[in-house]
């Protein structure tokens, strides 16, 4: 008898989605269930609960407060163990048969971030996600209690789960497809065209143009450093970091939505990434050091433990003019066979051995 995967909603990209993409591959037989499949035929296959009939599932936010109803009311199926993939509620699920007496399992990605920690993600500091929160917070903490075992996707999200959820949770750091950055394909001429002219030296930001992201610390790196910036993305903060760039007379380029090829492609040109976020792991500075560009990075979160400081790149503690002045040469300065060889330390077929492993280990060997 196989395992069952859960995860929480499935989108077409996505961090969390790159992992239960993942877990499918190393768990085929395992059924899959998720609260709605809005992937766009990246998985196929998957049941979806409840809420994936209901016209809430158009909006998370609305959706919220039902999904730990939807995760507590699953099918009955029969089963060894139970895998969840959560970054919000999914941890919660319960099935209805002989699958609610077997070890559930959970690979947390953090507790929800707009219950638990606000201030670190913009879209659970309103007044209504606020006031849900308080709700939400004990029933989560209480229904943590329930999994056999919890993996954290960084030592920063282990912490997190130690207090918030008041549990330990070994660290299994996320899979990066480091192949196809340490060997990234030409450009096609279609996608060389997508590109604006770029300066021939440049740091680059990376992310979606939200204000969380801190995308205006690129800037300020780049006028520290002296050195163009290239910020390559989309959203709706776009425009304030124009106008930023504009009021600093910082040269700065944009590169909209880029595809995987275009984004190793500026990778690979890019004197250095520029990672100001504080993320949960942070996969991009991960995709950055497998093309052999170094990363200046938050000294706080998930980054801090893949960006080795003086080896891979520099961490910043306070994004100030002076610290980058001197962070931005330390890291361009670093080798680059430094980077490639850490970033193959957190490739895919780390990953999958490790959770493999685990999973057998806290079922009794049934995985």
């Amino acid at each position: 008898m196989a395992g069952i995967l859960v995860h929480e909603w499935l989108a077409r990209h996505g961090g969390s989605e790159n992992v239960f993409e993942v877990l499918s591959d190393a768990f085929p037989d395992a059924e899959r269930f998720c609260l709605w499949n809005d992937s766009d035929g990246r998985f196929t296959g998957v049941e979806e609960t409840m809420l994936a009939r209901a016209p809430l599932r158009k909006s998370k936010a609305l959706a919220l407060p039902f999904m730990p109803f939807a995760w507590r009311h699953l099918p009955a199926r029969d089963a060894d163990w139970v895998l969840v993939s959560s970054h919000l509620f999914a941890h919660q699920a319960r099935f209805a048969g002989p699958a609610r007496e077997v070890p559930k399992l959970v690979y947390a990605h953090t507790p929800a971030r707009y219950i638990w920690t606000p201030e670190l993600d913009g879209r659970g500091s309103g007044l209504a996600a606020r006031a849900v929160s308080s709700m939400l917070k004990p029933l989560d903490r209480k229904r943590a209690a329930e999994p056999h075992a919890i993996a954290a996707n960084s030592k920063f999200i282990a912490e997190r789960i130690a207090n918030t959820w008041e549990r330990e949770a070994q660290v299994i750091y996320p899979p990066v497809n480091v192949s196809a950055f340490t060997m990234p394909r030409p450009l096609t001429r279609e996608e060389r065209a997508q590109l604006p002219k770029l300066p021939e030296q440049f740091l680059l930001g990376v992310s979606r143009f939200v204000p969380y992201k801190r995308l205006d610390r690129a800037i300020d790196a780049g006028v520290a450093a002296g050195l163009p910036v290239v910020l390559a993305g989309g959203g709706p903060d776009e425009e304030r970091l124009r106008a930023l760039a504009a009021e600093k007379k910082a040269h700065v380029t944009f590169v909209h939505n880029p595809s995987t090829a275009v984004l190793a492609d500026l990778y690979v040109r890019a004197l250095a990434l520029v990672f100001p976020a504080i993320e949960d792991f942070g996969i991009m500075p991960v995709e950055a050091m497998a093309t052999g560009t170094p990363v200046v990075a938050s000294a706080v979160g998930g980054t801090a433990e893949t960006v080795v400081d003086g080896v891979t790149g520099a961490l910043v503690h306070e994004w100030n003019h002076a610290e980058l002045a001197e962070a931005v040469p330390r890291a361009i300065g670093t080798a680059p066979q430094a980077a490639i060889d850490r970033a193959k330390e957190f490739d895919t077929s780390v990953f999958t051995k490790r959770i493999t492993e685990w999973v057998a280990h806290e079922t009794g060997g049934t995985a």
